[in-house]
């Protein structure tokens, strides 16, 4: 299994150097530029949804922060920001628009499941649309239990679990329609790229549990009537996600003990 998830995890940051060069790298400084957070492909504003509260003064980890727009937008509103991602090239796109626009704040080049950072350091893990997708849940949950201080809270965004049972074997966006079985939804190795991890509502309130944190939210994130569809990824389409959650945003808080 360790040879297979090495094959999986070298695959991904293949993928996502890749993607860097399509689209992340250039929507990058747009995104860096936004007075506020949003929240996935839609871009629902943090203000509409309230999960993060009061971040000034906070201690922040961002697992699989991509070109780290969210790192930045917490570190402006006066958090303690580490970032960590698994690819160079996002991480070298992060760099550049510190460089140009700021602020700064460190950028760690790691996987999630292995997070190089010391125990009990953080107040606040967050990760938007980074580890839950991409990361084997027994392993980053258990990471972020671990960095976490007792009662800190993880905030993070994934595919709706519909959304993974709806896309078509061959990828492409969702049909109303069910291509596959929930259990075989919850790891999957698509053709075109890349290893994922989708989990039932069943199963993330089951692993949050063994590691020690209690569910305060799960969001479920529809299109806006106006959205336009993304013009990147293809997961779901606006007409789609009108119907249904394209995304859930979970809240949760570690034990106090």
């Amino acid at each position: 299994m360790e040879g297979k998830r090495a094959e999986e995890i070298a695959l991904n940051r293949d993928l996502w150097a890749l993607v860097n060069e399509r689209f992340t790298g250039p929507a990058a400084e747009g995104l860096w530029s936004r007075p506020e957070l949003v929240w996935g492909l839609y871009e629902i504003p943090e203000r509409h949804l309230g999960v993060l509260g009061e971040v000034d003064g906070l201690d922040v980890l961002e697992l699989a922060c991509g070109t780290a727009y969210c790192s930045a937008w917490l570190t402006r509103s006066g958090a303690s920001v580490v970032a960590v991602d698994l690819s160079a090239e996002q991480l070298r796109t992060a760099r550049a628009l510190q460089r140009r626009t700021g602020p700064t704040f460190p950028l760690v080049q790691a996987d999630a499941e292995h997070v190089p950072l010391a125990t009990a350091s953080f107040d606040l893990v967050v990760s938007e649309h980074g580890a839950a997708a991409w990361c084997d849940p027994e392993r980053w949950l258990a990471e972020a239990a671990r960095v976490l201080r007792p009662g800190g809270r993880l905030v993070f965004l994934t595919n709706s679990l519909l959304s993974a049972l709806c896309v078509p074997a061959d990828e492409g966006v969702a049909t109303d329609s069910l291509h596959r079985g929930q259990r075989a939804a919850y790891h999957i190795r698509w053709p075109g790229g890349g290893a994922e991890f989708h989990p039932s509502h069943g199963d993330w309130i089951r692993l949050l549990r063994r590691f020690g944190f209690s569910v305060d939210a799960l969001h479920e994130l529809y299109a806006p009537p106006d959205a336009p569809d993304h013009p990147y990824y293809e997961i779901v389409s606006t007409a789609w996600a009108s119907q249904w959650p394209a995304e859930e945003l979970w809240v949760a808080r570690r034990a106090t003990r």
